[in-house]
């Protein structure tokens, strides 16, 4: 999982980067609207955790814009602000989730997995294809109830594919989710781990659309 971070509390931040790095969360910070991306291309994160009061703005205005302009990506605002009102005005905005300081990193990681898993369109934390089936937590998989023996770039790209189940995932998009926060992989690195991939879940399972990426075949 790989997440953006809006959040000018010093302590805050590198705590929440801390506690996701340990769990084995990427991330990216930044402490200003102003330095948020624009485009939906700029924002190829898993989840954004958005505060409200920012020194050079409102969240809520930047929530209301990237939904207005078609951005789909998950967002949970984080706000000192307790009352109903300001929950219902982040919610009723297009915000997916809403926590209020202080809060328990437990707490945050257990709602980044339930918006992982909506996104998955998975109704619980062990995600069934099939005869697959996958824990992102665990980083485990098995077929048909044998564990799969999987590296873990294989399992990033098990993961990455499951979350788009019967959509094709650029591989351009693929080869930057596994290395977020350095340089993309190569595509023909990219390739490699796909085909151990599909040694290793049956090949039928990965179809290839020539040209632009990858499907894992629901």
């Amino acid at each position: 999982m790989h997440l953006l971070i809006i959040e000018d509390d010093l302590d805050l931040g590198f705590a929440l980067q801390q506690a996701l790095k340990a769990e084995g969360i990427s991330s990216v910070w930044l402490r200003r609207l102003a330095d948020t991306p624009r485009i939906a291309a700029d924002l190829d994160y898993d989840c954004i955790l958005l505060d409200v009061a920012l020194p050079d703005g409102c969240g809520f205005d930047l929530l209301s814009r990237w939904r207005a302009n078609g951005i789909t990506v998950p967002i949970i605002m984080i706000t000192a602000r307790s009352a109903l009102d300001d929950r219902l005005a982040g919610l009723d905005g297009g915000a997916d989730d809403f926590l209020v300081k202080p809060f328990a990193m437990a707490e945050l990681l257990s709602r980044l997995r339930v918006v992982l898993r909506r996104v998955a369109r998975q109704a619980s934390a062990m995600w069934t294809i099939g005869q697959l089936q996958i824990d992102p937590r665990g980083y485990q998989a098995w077929l048909d109830g044998a564990e799969l023996d999987l590296l873990r770039r294989e399992f990033q790209l098990l993961v990455e594919l499951a979350r788009e189940l019967g959509t094709v995932v650029p591989k351009g998009v693929l080869a930057q989710r596994l290395e977020p926060l350095g340089d993309a992989l190569t595509f023909s690195l990219l390739e490699v781990h796909i085909s151990n991939l599909r040694r290793k879940i049956g090949a039928q399972r990965i179809r290839t659309v020539r040209g632009v990426g990858y499907m894992l075949v629901p």
